[in-house]
């Protein structure tokens, strides 16, 4: 049976239109991150299943990046779920503006979605490949989840909540202060460069850590790490939802500048950002 859809309207000021309101001030929140929780879990089950087979269909699209079936599958799956939920509100979706489908999102309250973020490894079967469905407003991401389809494990952001949940058990999250020993830095396993390198011997790093995707942003919500540059390309559906869990947790993400991460930008491309926790890198005071 097909969902309810959100009120994407506030019933005080509504003249019919829901793209000059806020979603995240609707009394519908809490509900839509569980449906979006869901509607992410239901992507990572076509995902686990392209991962299970010999052969998961990889090619290389126009910009030299891969894509397999498991993308595919996962974007169909969400972008069906949310044009139930919110069908009023455009959907950013990795594939679809590969594809040359890329909506206006001026002046509303849009989603972006990246259903398998961390292609190589998924092709690697390391298992930090990610499912990622945020929603922005105003240029900042208000809702965010991550799920992490073959670990079981799947991240919530939004306001008043941040939680990782497994198994059934949910646990909170927030950042923590840096280490008197000095910062744990997460670096790309697939996209470490010089650029990002330079700026981190502007900080006191007490040890590195690896991670994939956009776990690296929930690592830093979880308290496990404590700064994550990226000097390298990124699209705004790679970090909408990890940034938005982090902001829930009580972190950042900044331009080198130490100004706001924005969305919406043209093309859907970011700028250079660093992500931190509980204490602000030296490079951005």
């Amino acid at each position: 049976m097909p969902a309810d859809p959100v009120n994407t309207t506030d019933p005080a000021t509504s003249t019919g239109s829901p793209t000059g309101n806020s979603i995240s001030q609707s009394t519908g929140l809490a509900a839509l991150v569980d449906r979006i929780r869901t509607l992410a879990e239901r992507a990572g089950e076509e995902i686990l299943a392209v991962y299970a087979a010999d052969d998961p269909g990889a090619r290389e699209k126009a910009d030299r990046t891969p894509v397999t079936e498991a993308d595919l599958r996962a974007e169909a799956v969400i972008v069906a779920g949310l044009a139930e939920l919110s069908p009023d509100l455009p959907v950013v979706a990795e594939e679809a503006v590969a594809a040359g489908d890329a909506p206006d999102v001026d002046g509303t309250p849009f989603w972006l979605v990246d259903p398998l973020d961390g292609t190589k490894e998924f092709l690697s079967r390391n298992g930090e490949f990610t499912v990622n469905i945020a929603l922005v407003e105003a240029g900042t991401p208000v809702l965010g989840v991550v799920h992490l389809p073959a670990m079981g494990v799947t991240y919530v952001g939004g306001p008043g909540r941040a939680e990782r949940l497994e198994g059934g058990h949910s646990a909170p999250l927030a950042v923590v202060p840096t280490p008197g020993t000095g910062a744990r830095a997460l670096v790309s396993r697939s996209h470490l460069d010089m650029e990002t390198q330079r700026w981190l011997e502007g900080v006191e790093v007490g040890s590195f850590v690896q991670a994939g995707s956009s776990l690296k942003f929930c690592r830093i919500a979880e308290g496990a790490a404590d700064v994550y540059p990226r000097f390298g390309r990124t699209m705004e559906w790679d970090t909408a939802a990890g940034h938005a869990v982090l902001l829930a947790a009580g972190g950042a993400v900044v331009t080198p500048d130490g100004a706001a991460l924005r969305y919406a930008k043209p093309g859907f491309a970011n700028s250079p950002f660093v992500a931190f926790g509980g204490t602000r890198p030296a490079p951005l005071r």
